[in-house]
C-alpha cells in the first residue's frame, strides 16, 4: 500500500510546536507556544483534551505516565499523564529551557537552555542532579544514549557535542553548524537523535544532509541526502526497529531513508512548504505525525511499504492478547517472527521492537548472510570481534517474555482510578527544591536553605514583638514544619540510619507526613494512619486513627482540621474526607470524615484556617471555600483566584484569609503554581466574591453583598456561643451593613413593582428596618404593601412576645424551684441558730451587761480569729415566700381595666401582650415593688467566715419585727439587697 499523506489540521497557535506518540501508540500529542499540551486520538479528532502546562511551551517529552514540558517561566515541569495534574518541578535554569527528552528508561531526564547549561535530573529524586558546563551559547537540542552512557548536545555556538554522562566529560566535539546568538536566529534546531536499543550510530541534521558517526569511535559513518532538499534539515527521527530515518526539512520536506542502503524511501512536501519542526514515529512504525511552525499537525500513513511489502519489523508480545493465545496459531510460526503492523494483534497492541540485527548496515528481520568466504586479514578479525558484539547486543534487547509494564498492558475503556496525591504541608513549596518556603502563613516565614553551601533554616515573623528572627542549622535534614505565635515545629523524614522525628523518635516503619500546631498543643499524622497529639513542652497526649492516609492538616486555637483520602477517585477527581476537633476543655468532633468537595479533576493546594479561626481550603482550580457553619457545616465556594489571573499558566499562592476586614492573602506566580524564595515575592490582596447569579446587575451585587456579610461575619456567633472573646462593635457594625443592604434590595423591588419579593426581604429585616420599610412603602403609594408589612411586623412581635412570655416562665420556674429549695435549707439553719442564741443567753445572762429592757443583739457564729487583718462582710438578702402570684400577674390584675378601657376591641391575649408591653416599661423599683411587696418577706442575714481553708458564708433570718435598728428604718425594695461592713 502506498504511503498516504492526510490533509494537516491546525493544532497550536503560530510558533514552534513539537509531537510524540504516547508509549502504546493510541494517541497524538503535541504542544505549542500557546502553552497547552494537547491529546488527539486520531488525527480526526475535534475535541482533543488540553492540558495548559504554562504560558508558552517550548518542548516535551513524554514516558511511562509522565509528562515533562520545558515553559516559558525557565522550568520543567512534570504532569501526571493522561490526567494531567502537575506533579512538581523537576529544575529551573536563569533562562528558557529549549528542549527536554527523557532516557531509554524513562528514569532521567536532559534538558537543555539557553543559559548554555545542560542538565541531567533524576526523575523520582529531582535533587539528583548533573550540569554539563561547556557551551558558549544557547543550547538547541540534546539526546539520550539508549544506554545511558552518552548525552548529545547542539548548540548556537556551532558545536554538537558528545558528553560521557558518568564522567560529566566531554567525548567530542564537531562544529558542524552555523554559529549565532539566540535560537530565534538559528538556522536550525538540529534535533539530532540515537539509534534506537543499540545507539550505534548518532544521526545530526546539518545543513541538507543528516550525518551519521559511529559510536565511541566518533567516526563520520555516512551521509544521507536528497536533491530535493534545497534548505536545512531541522530534526530527524528513528523508526521504532532502527532500520529507517526520517528527516524534516525547513524547507518543508520529509525525507525517509532506509540506512542499510541509503536508499531514499519516501519523500512528501508540505502543502505550503511551512518548516517542519516536531516529527515523530509511531511505536509500531508505519506512521508518522510532523508538525510545522504554524502551529499545524500532520500524519503519514503506510510509511515504510516498498513494492508492496511491509518492512518485516519483529513484534513483542502483544497487549491485547491473552498469553495463553499466544501459542494457539495453527501454523505453528515463531510469534515472534509475526509481522507486527498485522491485524492480528490489533490497533492497541504494544511492542519491544526487537530485531534480529541492530546493525545498520544488515538487513533487518531476516537471518544474517555473511557470505561464503571470510577473508584472513586484520580486518576480517575486527569484523568478527565486530559481530560477536553485535550478537550479545542482540541477545540484550531480546526479552519478549517479560511482564508487560504499565503503558504495555491492554487498553481499558472504563473509569480510570486517580492517583492520590501526596500530602504536603498548606504554604510550603516542593521538597525536592534546594531553596523552598517550609511554611508562609500569617503568622511567619520558613525558608530552608540546601546547597553547597548552605543547610539551614531561616525563621522570619511578622510581627517582630512576637519573636525575633532565627537562624537555625538543619542537620537533621527537616522537611516539614508549621509556625504559629507560641512555637516552631519541625520534623524530618526517617533514614537508614534515623528514625522520623519529632520531638520523638517515630515508632519504626513509621514516617511523619504531615505536623501543625496549635494554642497549646502540636499534631503529627504518620505513614500508619496514626494522629499524634503532643503538648509545646513535648508531653504525649492523646492518638488516634485516621479513616484513610493523610493529605494535609492545619491546627488554629483548640481547632484541628485533617484532610485525608476517603477513597479512591476516578478519571482525575480526588476522593477526600475531612474532620474537625476541638481539643479544648470539651473535645468534640464537628465533621465526621464528611467528603470535601472539590472542582472537577482537582486536588487540594492548600488547607487552613482564617485568622478569626473559620475552616477554609483551595484546590488547583483556584477556588476557595470556607466552612459555612449557619448552614450545617457546609462549605461555601468565596472566591475563584483564576479570575484574577492574566494568564492561563498564571496562579495564585495562598498564604492567609481574614475575615474581618474581607481579604485573601495570595502571592502571584507568573506562569508557575508556587514562588521562587528569591527575590522575596510580594503578597497581593484579592477580594472575595461569592459565585451568585447576575452579578453584572444591581441586585445580583447586593445580594451578593448581603450573603457575604452574613457569612463573613458567623464566627462572630461562633465565639460568643464557644465563651470566646469578641468585639460587639463588630457585630453591631455588620447587622447594620446587612440592613442597609436589605432596604436598598426593598426600594428596588418597589421599583420593579416586586410586591412578593418586598416580603421575601422583610422576612429578613430587623424590627426597625421593617418599620422603615412600612413608611417607605408608604410613601411610595404602595398602600397594599405597607399593609402587608404592617401586618408582617405585629405577627413578629406576638412571636417575639410568646418567645418572651415562655421564656419569663421559665425563669420564673426555675427561679421558684431555687427559692423554695434555698428557704428549706436556710430555715433549718435558721432553727440551729435560734437554738445557739438561746443556749448562749443562758450562759451570758450573769455577766451581760444590758438593761433586761432592751433587746439582746444579734449573735454573730463564732469564727476563728484570722492571723492577718481581714474584713469581714455581712450580705443581707431578702427572699419572698408562699408568693401566690407573679409580680407581672399582680399588676396585670390592677391594670386590665385600663387596658381594655384603652382598647376595647382586644382580645384577652391581645390584653396579655400589651400588659407585657406596658410591664417593661416600668422601672426598676416598681417591677421590683411588684415582686416583693411588703410585708411578704424575711430577711436572711449571710456572714463571712475567713479561713485559711477558705471563705465560707454562714446564715440566721429574724422576723422583721426583730431586726433591730433596721426594723427602725423605712425600706424600700431597693435597700433589701445590700452588702455592710
Amino acid at each position: 500500500m502506498p504511503l498516504s499523506q492526510k490533509p494537516m489540521r491546525y493544532g497550536h497557535t503560530e510558533g514552534h510546536t513539537d509531537v510524540c506518540f504516547d508509549d502504546i501508540g493510541s494517541c497524538i500529542v503535541t504542544c505549542g507556544s500557546d502553552g497547552d499540551v494537547r491529546i488527539w486520538e486520531s488525527l480526526d479528532d475535534n475535541d482533543p483534551k488540553s492540558i495548559n502546562v504554562g504560558e508558552k511551551a517550548y518542548s516535551f517529552a513524554l514516558k511511562n505516565g509522565r509528562l515533562i514540558t520545558a515553559v516559558s517561566n525557565n522550568t520543567v515541569q512534570i504532569h501526571t499523564f493522561p490526567e494531567g495534574a502537575p506533579d512538581g518541578i523537576l529544575t529551573r535554569f536563569t533562562m528558557n529551557a529549549n528542549h527536554v527528552v527523557f532516557s531509554a528508561d524513562g528514569s532521567k531526564v536532559a534538558a537543555g537552555s539557553s543559559d548554555f547549561l545542560v542538565k541531567i535530573v533524576e526523575v523520582t529524586d529531582s535533587s539528583q542532579q548533573k550540569t554539563f558546563r561547556g557551551h558558549d551559547a544557547p543550547v538547541l537540542s540534546v539526546s539520550f544514549d539508549p544506554k545511558n552512557t552518552f548525552l548529545a548536545s547542539a548548540s548556537c555556538d556551532g558545536s554538537v557535542r558528545v558528553w560521557k554522562i558518568s564522567e560529566q566529560s566531554c567525548e567530542t566535539n564537531w562544529p558542524l553548524l552555523q554559529k549565532c546568538n539566540d535560537v530565534v536566529n538559528a538556522k536550525t534546531i538540529c534535533r539530532h537523535a540515537w539509534q534506537p536499543k543499540t545507539g550505534k550510530l548518532l544521526a545530526v541534521p546539518v545543513e541538507k544532509v543528516v550525518k551519521l558517526y559511529r559510536r565511541e569511535t566518533w567516526d563520520h559513518q555516512l551521509d544521507l541526502l536528497d536533491k530535493s532538499v534545497t534548505q536545512p534539515f531541522n530534526v530527524v527521527a528513528w523508526s521504532p526497529c532502527g532500520q529507517y530515518l526520517a528527516a524534516g526539512s525547513v524547507g518543508g520536506w520529509i525525507v525517509i531513508w532506509n540506512v542499510d542502503t541509503q536508499e531514499c524511501l519516501e519523500r512528501v512536501k508540505h502543502d505550503k512548504s511551512y518548516t517542519i519542526c516536531g516529527l515523530a514515529w509511531h511505536p509500531k512504525g508505519g506512521q508518522v505525525a510532523y508538525t510545522d511552525m504554524e502551529g499545524n499537525l500532520g500524519l503519514l500513513e503506510n510509511v515504510c511499504d516498498v513494492d508492496g511489502k511491509k518492512s518485516n519489523h519483529k513484534a513483542s508480545v502483544p497487549g491485547v492478547k491473552d498469553y495463553d493465545e499466544l501459542f494457539d496459531e495453527d501454523d505453528g510460526e515463531d510469534f515472534l517472527n509475526r509481522d507486527s503492523v498485522g491485524d492480528d494483534w490489533g490497533p492497541k497492541a504494544a511492542r519491544n521492537d526487537e530485531d534480529d540485527d541492530d546493525d545498520p548496515m544488515m538487513a533487518s528481520g531476516r537471518p544474517r548472510n555473511r557470505g561464503a568466504i571470510i577473508e584472513d586479514d586484520e580486518n576480517s578479525l575486527a569484523n568478527s570481534a565486530l559481530d560477536k558484539e553485535e550478537e550479545e547486543d542482540d541477545q540484550e534487547s531480546l526479552a519478549p517474555l517479560l511482564p508487560l509494564s504499565s503503558t504495555q498492558r491492554p487498553f481499558y475503556d472504563g473509569p480510570v482510578p486517580t492517583p492520590q496525591q501526596k500530602p504536603f504541608q498548606p504554604g510550603s513549596t516542593p521538597v525536592h527544591l534546594t531553596h523552598r518556603f517550609m511554611v508562609w502563613n500569617s503568622i511567619g516565614i520558613i525558608r530552608c536553605y540546601n546547597d553547597e553551601q548552605d543547610n539551614a533554616i531561616d525563621v522570619e515573623f511578622h510581627d517582630t514583638a512576637v519573636h525575633h528572627a532565627m537562624h537555625l542549622p538543619n542537620s537533621l535534614n527537616h522537611t516539614m514544619a508549621a509556625l504559629s505565635s507560641e512555637a516552631i515545629l519541625l520534623a524530618c523524614e526517617s533514614t537508614e540510619e534515623l528514625a522520623s522525628k519529632l520531638h520523638f523518635d517515630m515508632l519504626q516503619n513509621e514516617e511523619i507526613e504531615a505536623v501543625c500546631l496549635g494554642q497549646g498543643w502540636a499534631a503529627c499524622a504518620t505513614s500508619t494512619l496514626l494522629l499524634r497529639l503532643f503538648t509545646n513542652g513535648g508531653v504525649q497526649k492523646d492518638i488516634f486513627s485516621l479513616p484513610g492516609p493523610v493529605v494535609s492538616m492545619a491546627g488554629h486555637g483548640e481547632q484541628l482540621l485533617v484532610a485525608f483520602h476517603k477513597g479512591t477517585g476516578f478519571e482525575g477527581d480526588q476522593c477526600l474526607g475531612v474532620q474537625l476537633l476541638e481539643l479544648g476543655r470539651k473535645k468534640r468532633q464537628l465533621l465526621h470524615g464528611d467528603p470535601l468537595p472539590l472542582s472537577r479533576k482537582s486536588y487540594l493546594t492548600w488547607l487552613g484556617f482564617s485568622a478569626e479561626g473559620t475552616p477554609c481550603y483551595a484546590d488547583s482550580e483556584g477556588v476557595v471555600r470556607m466552612l459555612n457553619r449557619g448552614l450545617g457545616n457546609t462549605w461555601t465556594p468565596v472566591c475563584d483566584t483564576r479570575e484574577h489571573c492574566k494568564g492561563k499558566s498564571d496562579h495564585y499562592w495562598i498564604v492567609g484569609i481574614h475575615e474581618n476586614p474581607q481579604q485573601l492573602r495570595c502571592i502571584p506566580c507568573k506562569g508557575a503554581r508556587f514562588p521562587a524564595t528569591l527575590p522575596r515575592p510580594a503578597v497581593a490582596v484579592l477580594p472575595f466574591k461569592l459565585p451568585f447569579c447576575q452579578t453584572a446587575t444591581d441586585k445580583g451585587q447586593m445580594e451578593e453583598q448581603f450573603w457575604r456579610s452574613v457569612l463573613f461575619h458567623r464566627y462572630l456567633d461562633y465565639l460568643s456561643q464557644n465563651g470566646y472573646e469578641h468585639d460587639e462593635s463588630v457585630k453591631s457594625q455588620a447587622t447594620q451593613e446587612q440592613q442597609n443592604l436589605l432596604m436598598k434590595m426593598f426600594a428596588l423591588s418597589c421599583t420593579l413593582e416586586r410586591e412578593f419579593r418586598c416580603m421575601e426581604l422583610a422576612e429578613l429585616m430587623t424590627q426597625n428596618a421593617r418599620s422603615l420599610a412600612i413608611k417607605y412603602a408608604s410613601r411610595s403609594r404602595r398602600l397594599n404593601l405597607a399593609q402587608r408589612l404592617s401586618e408582617l411586623t405585629a405577627e413578629r412581635a406576638a412571636e417575639l412576645a410568646a418567645a418572651e412570655e415562655h421564656g419569663m416562665q421559665e425563669e420564673e420556674e426555675e427561679e421558684e424551684d431555687f427559692r423554695n429549695h434555698l428557704n428549706d435549707q436556710l430555715v433549718q439553719l435558721a432553727n440551729i441558730i435560734d437554738n445557739m442564741t438561746k443556749q448562749g443567753k443562758k450562759n451570758s445572762m450573769p455577766n451581760s451587761r444590758v438593761a433586761p429592757n432592751k433587746k439582746s443583739p444579734v449573735i454573730k457564729p463564732l469564727v476563728p480569729k484570722p492571723k492577718s487583718k481581714q474584713v469581714s462582710f455581712v450580705l443581707t438578702y431578702s427572699c419572698v415566700v408562699n408568693k401566690p402570684k407573679t409580680g407581672f400577674q399582680m399588676w396585670l390584675d390592677e391594670n386590665r381595666s385600663c387596658i381594655g378601657a384603652d382598647n376595647p376591641h382586644f382580645e384577652e391575649t391581645e390584653i396579655i401582650k400589651e400588659g407585657m408591653s406596658r410591664f417593661r416599661n416600668l422601672s426598676a423599683e416598681e417591677r421590683m415593688v411588684m415582686e416583693f411587696p411588703h410585708g411578704m418577706f424575711i430577711c436572711f442575714f449571710f456572714y463571712r467566715n475567713p479561713s485559711p481553708m477558705g471563705d465560707t458564708w454562714l446564715a440566721t433570718s429574724k422576723c422583721e419585727k426583730d431586726l433591730g435598728v433596721l426594723a427602725d428604718h423605712k425600706l424600700n425594695m431597693s435597700q433589701q439587697c445590700e452588702i455592710t461592713q
